[in-house]
């Protein structure tokens, strides 16, 4: 069963899927085949189903990672508490990890590899600021007559 807000990112063109969410349709839905097979195992071993479809778990990942939302936003958005969507992006994240399909090389590909280009992201980084330092020695004292 999938919500209405998959049902309306699913609609709309390929081209405005991967602008918005981040991915192409196709590995969305590879995404989900994969979480869906993890999710059933984690259910049956017992407990309460989830209100929120596989979909909108990895939905909620995504949005997380390529908007830079906080947990507060996505929380309120999908109606679960913080703690929860933290849980769900560690979940989605791990599962996807495990699958061979989407795991980065190690460091062992790189000393096999010629490397010819490196992308260095540094999009986000701390501003340098000059301090705030006291002027040293002691202040004068001001003489004021009246």
């Amino acid at each position: 069963m999938e919500s209405s807000r998959i049902t309306k990112v699913l609609s709309l063109k390929d081209e405005k899927f991967k602008q918005l969410i981040g991915v192409k349709k196709n590995t969305f839905i590879v995404m989900t085949e994969i979480l869906l097979c993890a999710y059933e195992k984690d259910l049956s071993r017992g407990g309460k189903p989830s209100r929120l479809t596989v979909a909108d778990r990895l939905l909620i990942t995504l949005q997380y990672h390529r908007e830079y939302r906080t947990m507060e936003h996505l929380a309120f958005d999908f109606g679960v508490v913080v703690s929860r969507i933290h849980s769900i992006i560690v979940w989605v994240e791990n599962v996807l990890a495990a699958d061979s399909r989407f795991t980065l090389p190690g460091k062992e590909a790189l000393l096999h590899d010629k490397v010819e280009i490196i992308a260095v992201d540094v999009t986000e980084h701390r501003i340098e600021r000059p301090k705030k330092i006291k002027k040293s020695g002691i202040r004068a004292r001001k003489n004021i007559t009246l």
